[in-house]
């Protein structure tokens, strides 16, 4: 196991020593750490607050920038959707986890379920996700389009 990884898995370790969750992060390039996390989601009152979550906002705090190209995410565990989505978003180049889903699961955490639940049809889903008509739906995106200031994703 790498150094990086070890760290997070001491991170998770410690977090929940201090009553929170099983998880930690890193956030590393050129290796220098940009951006560490614990899982805060009772402490914060936050669902958001994961522990990539959490390493990817001081990486982009620390550099300046919401992209993290170039950069390893080191977790604990796989990441979750939310998560996952968030590296996605962030361009990291790569993520590294010790514990899986399954582990996750085993530790009463939703990962698992919530990976099976994309792979079924929104129709089964337990919180209705629907496309509502409403005029003027694409006026955001065209003024976006339009802006001669934005900042591309």
């Amino acid at each position: 196991m790498s150094a990086w990884l070890a760290e997070a898995v001491e991170l998770a370790r410690r977090n929940v020593a201090e009553g929170g969750g099983p998880f930690g992060a890193l956030v590393v390039a050129d290796g220098a750490v940009l951006g560490r996390g614990v899982n805060r989601v009772t402490r914060d009152a936050d669902p958001t607050a994961h522990a990539e979550v959490v390493a990817i906002r001081a990486a982009c705090r620390a550099i300046g920038d919401f992209r993290l190209s170039g950069a390893t995410l080191y977790s604990s565990c796989e990441p979750c959707p939310l998560c996952l989505s968030a590296v996605l978003w962030a361009r990291l180049d790569r993520v590294e986890y010790a514990a899986d889903r399954y582990d996750a699961a085993r530790g009463g955490f939703d990962d698992l379920a919530f990976y099976e639940l994309f792979g079924t049809p929104r129709a089964q889903w337990p919180t209705p996700v629907v496309a509502v008509p409403v005029e003027g739906r694409a006026a955001p995106f065209d003024a976006w389009l339009a802006a001669e200031t934005k900042v591309a994703y």
